[in-house]
């Protein structure tokens, strides 16, 4: 079929289907309309949403005009170039963890949903978003045993709120070696390359070559040096603590079976599996818990009854028990309420794609009613940039300020106005357990936004985009 064809069929069934959804979330008190479909038009703005956040060199074809090149000087400890990657929110400090986990779920609902992209002219764009991750995280790897995994100091960073391009503060390295591990680290930034190698396998094997590579390495380091990554960058963990890495460790391994077909990699994951008690029904899916996406991934990989229980088990809970706000938002933490109920969405459409696991048309209504709430169901969007009455006054310094040559500083944080730029595509926290959100800047529970807010967001909207595409075709 014509690609422009497609993409209008595509457009087409979401104002048909617009009824059978209405039918399907009346139980949760979520009234959609029309926009809560176009899957593939705010899959489009999440990527901006990345563009948004690159940081160091801006290639020519960048879209984002109030956006140029920043942190030009970021470097290792010996004077290794660290220019790339993300940054991570609001802020400019790039923070390997939650990048890593960003991207590991990005490339899944690419690598299992790559019509959905191709559907909405975003396959292109998926992958660029991708690799903007997996260079800086190949230029991080320095050897075999030493990865960088912080660049910029949280606290000093906070003294300066304005563009990343007038960046005036001190930009310290942080890394893990054999002498100071982060098996956490390590192995979540393994399965993020491995599972980038699985993105870039025919349409750039090469890279996709050195992707794998580095993910070999980079899991061996966390096999073999055990350690919590905070423990060695001690900013990380106010912010960003991780609690275990045995998630990490199988997570890393199962997708390193997935990317070579080694028997080697799914006997150490399945081991880690049992070593670390990851049988048990986790109650969340998010940078620090893995293992609801360990459990669907091995179910996936051995079609194993365990595994398939195991799966079964989080996300019959997380449909049918867990904790809802009254219009029907799965409820975890006010911090990234509408993250953990995206992450679920996501992983749940995976488990429906994988024989043995519960109800498929069960866990999809469910992740159509959540993405549903976040795209106006809910009765406003929480979306910039899209739908009705969406967030204008996201917190993210970058978009607070003025067209140049205008300056910028902490009053911006503070002005009573729409952000002057529009961070399009951008999730925001989210609402509290009463569905209450207010649109300050400054209350950045509310308002925050950062990479892995948006990560199974994405991957979610890329699965519900793929159930139409299948209709269509």
């Amino acid at each position: 079929m014509n690609s422009k064809v497609f993409i209008i069929c595509v457009t087409i069934f979401a104002k048909v289907s617009v009824a059978s959804v209405a039918r399907k979330t009346s139980a949760t008190n979520v009234q959609p309309i029309e926009e809560e479909n176009d899957y593939a038009r705010v899959l489009e703005l999440s990527l901006l949403f990345y563009e948004a956040q690159r940081s160091g060199k801006l290639p020519a074809d960048n879209r984002i005009p109030w956006r140029g090149d920043s942190a030009l000087n970021d470097r290792g400890l010996n004077g290794e170039d660290l220019t790339g990657g993300y940054y991570d929110a609001a802020d400019f400090v790039k923070f390997g963890f939650t990048m890593a986990s960003t991207t590991t779920l990005l490339a899944w609902g690419a690598v299992s949903w790559p019509e959905a992209y191709a559907a909405a002219g975003q396959l292109d764009e998926i992958r660029t978003t991708v690799k903007w991750a997996t260079d800086y995280f190949i230029k991080c790897h320095v050897n075999e045993t030493t990865f960088y995994g912080q660049v910029g100091d949280f606290t000093m960073d906070h003294t300066f709120w304005g563009r990343p391009e007038d960046l005036n503060t001190s930009r310290p390295a942080f890394k893990i070696d054999a002498e100071h591990p982060g098996s956490d680290l390590a192995g979540e930034t393994a399965a993020a390359l491995a599972a980038a190698s699985l993105l870039f396998k025919d349409s750039n094997p090469e890279y996709s070559a050195m992707c794998l590579q580095h993910s070999k390495e980079l899991y061996q380091f966390a096999n073999d040096h055990r350690g919590l990554y905070h423990e060695a960058i001690k900013g990380a963990a106010q912010y960003y603590e991780s609690t275990d890495y045995g998630d990490e460790l199988a997570w890393s391994a199962a997708w390193l079976f997935k990317a070579t077909n080694n028997s080697r990699y799914l006997e150490e994951a399945e081991y880690h599996y049992q070593h670390f008690y990851l049988k048990e029904r986790p109650n969340e899916f998010f940078f620090n818990k893995k293992v609801a996406g360990v459990q669907v991934l091995l179910a996936q990989l051995t079609q194993q009854r365990d595994y398939q229980n195991s799966a079964k088990n989080f996300c019959d809970f997380s449909v049918r028990f867990q904790k809802r706000t009254p219009k029907g938002l799965i409820y975890i933490d006010k911090f990234g309420t509408l993250c953990h109920a995206a992450n679920i969405a996501f992983v749940c459409l995976q488990a429906a794609d994988s024989p043995g696991i519960g109800d498929p048309q069960e866990y999809r209504d469910f992740a159509k009613q959540q993405i549903s709430y976040m795209l106006g169901g809910g009765g406003r969007s929480y979306v910039v940039g899209w739908g009705r009455n969406p967030p204008t006054q996201p917190h993210h310094a970058a978009s607070s300020c003025p067209d140049k040559p205008a300056s910028c500083g902490w009053s911006e944080l503070y002005r009573k106005s729409p952000n002057p730029q529009t961070l399009y595509g951008a999730l925001v926290s989210g609402p509290d357990e009463i569905d209450k959100f207010h649109d300050h800047r400054e209350d950045y529970i509310y308002t925050d936004v950062t990479l892995d807010y948006n990560a199974g967001f994405t991957s979610a909207l890329s699965g519900l985009l793929q159930l139409r595409v299948k209709a269509i075709t």
